[in-house]
């Protein structure tokens, strides 16, 4: 540590001698600089805020009735266009950044310098409020009534720009839709025509409430085995029916009461008594027997008058009954009355079988054809519901945007002004008391290094020691200077000039930083 100390020392020694050229370069330096840095021209920065809020009454009211915009977007949009050729030439022309009889190049230079001073910064929804968004637009130049122009321009362009933009976009949107409408109108008129067309060419072909081509014959099908199955059941019935009626008898005798005469049943009665005669007889006589013969002959007479008593019984003529003494067998009679029943029953199904297989028939024999009828007629119908559907979309779509385009201009999206065009009256630009510090110590850094560098040289030996280390040498012995009184004092002297040199510097550099925009504005006025 102590050898690097006295190194030091002996550097600082060396460049001592060289303090008055250091003095000259640091003195030189800072008053050149300064000169530089008051002389350096005025930058003033104009901004203004904008608070874009894309949440409002309107937009909450119209919400699921239009079609939604992506504002940010738009507003993202803009931005870009805002630094664009077209938008930037219009704001210098407008702040006369730009005369009229500029050349090409003249003119691109002025915009690519316009660019480059201009900053909107801004990130957007985001944040506790996903719909609004802070935009800043700050502009630089060394005019300051120029800058703000720039500045409220800009502002003015931004908020144009982007309900511009929607309703320019909202406009193309309805004329793409209404081209679309039109198109599709008349595909759907031909598709119209063409399944009218259709239906009247296959009106016999075409599916029901039943369904389509192969249900309708399954189902018939299935009616005539149905049928067929409830018709075998009948006739199995009406058999059973027929079978139990030859079993009973259609008349029964009536009860006679205690004291009714025999006239009510007469015809019977001489029958069975005839009959009676006739087997007595033929036991003692022949067939041939006159007598036989004739008593054959009156039960033949009686048995065909109780037949037609009986039949007119059957009729329901009440008088026969009462002469036959006859009464109508309900058991009888009930199952006739099913038998005619079964009949009814049997007759209406063979009738309904004949229908269902005439269908049948006639649907078999279409096998070929209905079901290419059919598949047409569902292509038709398919491509009719497409357009349909298609058409009904583009109409609501339409109408979404109309609304959403009167939405606009009534107001879904708030731009309101925060900070207005507005610039500061001291200049951004230049930072004059940090660049007169800066140039202070520069002056000095630069003085002392050349005094350094002056020594490094044009070296001495200041010690033996050095002496020795440089020339390997030993050395024996030091001769020490003997210092004169008036070389003390003329030391001191110098020393004393120098230090007063360097604090007037330093006082110089302070009084120029309290000053710097008075001093610049006089440098300025010299300069002008």
């Amino acid at each position: 540590m102590h050898e690097i100390l006295e190194n030091v020392l002996n550097q600082l020694r060396g460049a001592w001698r060289f303090r008055r050229i250091g003095m000259i370069v640091a003195w030189t330096i800072c008053l050149i600089g300064w000169a530089v840095v008051l002389a350096m021209p005025d930058t003033y920065q104009a901004s203004a805020r904008v608070f874009v809020d894309t949440r409002t009454a309107m937009s909450e009211v119209i919400r699921g009735l239009t079609i939604d915009s992506d504002v940010n977007a738009q507003i993202q949009l803009v931005r870009q266009a805002l630094l664009g050729g077209p938008q930037l030439e219009k704001v210098a022309r407008e702040t006369e950044l730009l005369e009229p009889g500029s050349s090409l190049q003249q003119k691109q230079a002025t915009l690519a310098k316009l660019r480059e001073r201009i900053i909107i910064s801004g990130s957007g929804p985001a944040g506790d409020s996903p719909t609004a968004g802070l935009y800043v637009i700050s502009y630089t130049d060394g005019n300051r009534d120029r800058a703000l122009k720039v500045v409220e321009q800009l502002m003015n362009t931004f908020v144009e720009g982007t309900l511009g933009g929607k309703r320019q976009g909202s406009a193309v949107a309805q004329k793409f839709l209404q081209d679309q409408i039109s198109e599709y109108e008349r595909r759907l008129s031909a598709a119209e025509a063409r399944l009218a067309e259709f239906k009247k060419n296959n009106v016999a072909l075409m599916s029901g409430t039943q369904g389509d081509y192969f249900a309708r014959l399954q189902a018939e099908m299935d009616a005539v085995n149905r049928i067929q199955a409830d018709l075998v059941v009948a006739q199995r019935r009406r058999e059973e029916l027929s079978r139990q009626l030859r079993g009973e008898q259609p008349l029964l005798a009536a009860p006679q009461s205690p004291g009714a005469g025999a006239g009510g049943n007469d015809i019977a009665t001489r029958i069975r008594e005839a009959q009676a005669r006739l087997d007595d007889l033929l036991l003692r006589f022949t067939d041939r027997h006159p007598d036989v013969i004739a008593l054959r002959a009156t039960i033949a007479e009686l048995q065909k008058r109780q037949q037609e008593e009986i039949e007119a019984v059957r009729r329901g003529d009440p008088g026969a009954a009462a002469r036959t003494g006859l009464t109508a067998n309900p058991v009888f009679q009930s199952i006739q009355l099913q038998l005619n029943q079964a009949d009814v029953e049997i007759a209406a199904l063979r009738g309904q079988l004949a229908e269902h297989q005439a269908k049948r028939d006639s649907l078999q024999a279409l096998v070929d054809t209905a079901p290419e009828v059919e598949a047409e007629f569902k292509r038709l119908n398919r491509d009719y519901d497409v357009t349909r559907a298609q058409y009904t979309a583009l109409v609501e779509r339409l109408e979404q945007t109309r609304l959403g385009e009167e939405a606009n201009q009534t107001g879904i999206v708030r731009f309101e002004p925060i900070d207005p065009p507005t610039a500061p009256l001291a200049p951004v630009a230049p930072k004059r008391p940090i660049l007169i510090a800066l140039v202070l110590l520069v002056g000095f850094g630069a003085g002392g290094a050349l005094a350094w560098l002056l020594n490094q040289l044009y070296p001495v030996f200041s010690d033996a020691r050095q002496l020795s280390e440089v020339t390997g040498l030993p050395v024996l012995g030091a001769v020490s200077m003997t210092w004169l009184d008036k070389y003390r004092g003329f030391e001191r002297r110098q020393r004393f000039v120098y230090a007063t040199l360097a604090g007037c510097l330093v006082a110089i550099g302070a009084v120029a930083v309290l000053t710097a925009g008075r001093a610049a504005q006089f440098v300025h006025s010299l300069a002008a």
